[in-house]
């Protein structure tokens, strides 16, 4: 099996996916039209970043998982050592020693009505891409970022695979060449299209609390975490609009952007206009994590 990975990656050059209790080319992965997740994006999703081809807090990310499930009634067909044992072939397979696996489950192919068909089985789809990182250079001038309303449902705790609100911010951020979008609602910060975002203040790095208004990201405990062996004082809360174009610094955290200095929003610089030093200290812990991982 181990030769037949390898074969495939040297001669096909086409990823492998797992689909449903088979392993094969992504290419050829196919899915219903009458799948769920195809007709209502009736699903859930987990990413999990690997480095050097280890998944970097999978733990967390696979209970991530199993509660976006739970929130929306899908049965979960996999233990937690089953999916690690799913994802672990496909992962094994990639030419690329850093890695983003993709997870998906939806409800099933069914009948399309709203409500829950009864006796559906879940659609099991895992795959996995090469990580792309800012650069250097980017992290060392910092990013400029959009404001914008938060135009979401009201379940965003939930991975859900139903993203266009999250393709709408996006969207709005690439037309303002921009890297993100940062959304409020009723005037308090929620989020980025694709990221938690933190801001600094006389020290003290604050974030939106954990509530249904946010997906709290994997990152958002490890910084947590992070904060603590720093000695960087951290307070969850409400945050208004006028704090975070006041702040001192402004922060992106997710899987791809690890940790990211914001130096401008919309036409106004944040702090002093470059990445501040709770960035730079969060950033050098963020690798050390990663490194002992």
């Amino acid at each position: 099996m181990k030769f037949f990975f390898l074969l495939h990656k040297l001669i096909m050059n086409d990823p492998l996916a797992y689909l449903n209790g088979a392993i094969g080319p992504l290419s050829e992965a196919k899915v219903s039209v009458m799948d769920r997740g195809f007709i209502f994006g009736d699903g859930i999703y987990e990413v999990i970043p690997v480095y050097g081809r280890k998944m970097f807090r999978s733990d967390q990310h696979i209970a991530r998982l199993f509660r976006s499930l739970a929130a929306i009634g899908i049965p979960n067909p996999h233990t937690k050592e089953e999916w690690l044992a799913l994802i672990a072939p496909v992962m094994d397979a990639h030419a690329a020693d850093d890695q983003m696996v993709y997870l998906q489950v939806t409800r099933g192919v069914a009948k399309r009505a709203h409500a829950f068909p009864s006796e559906v089985v879940p659609t099991v789809f895992i795959m996995t891409n090469p990580i792309v990182l800012p650069s250097d250079a980017v992290r060392a001038k910092g990013v400029k970022c959009v404001s914008m309303e938060d135009q979401r449902w009201l379940h965003c705790d939930i991975k859900s695979t139903s993203l266009l609100g999250n393709v709408l911010a996006a969207q709005n951020a690439v037309e303002s060449s921009a890297m993100e979008s940062v959304q409020f609602r009723d005037g308090y910060l929620t989020e980025a299209a694709a990221s938690n975002v933190w801001i600094v203040k006389d020290g003290v790095l604050m974030a939106p609390p954990k509530d249904n208004l946010i997906l709290e990201g994997i990152r958002y405990s490890l910084i947590e975490e992070l904060c603590a062996a720093e000695k960087i004082p951290f307070k969850p809360c409400r945050i208004l609009c006028a704090d975070v174009f006041g702040a001192d610094e402004v922060l992106l955290s997710s899987a791809t952007k690890e940790v990211l200095a914001v130096v401008q929003l919309d036409e106004q610089t944040i702090g002093k206009g470059v990445p501040g030093p709770i960035y730079e200290k969060l950033y050098k812990a963020y690798q050390a994590a990663k490194a002992a991982s």
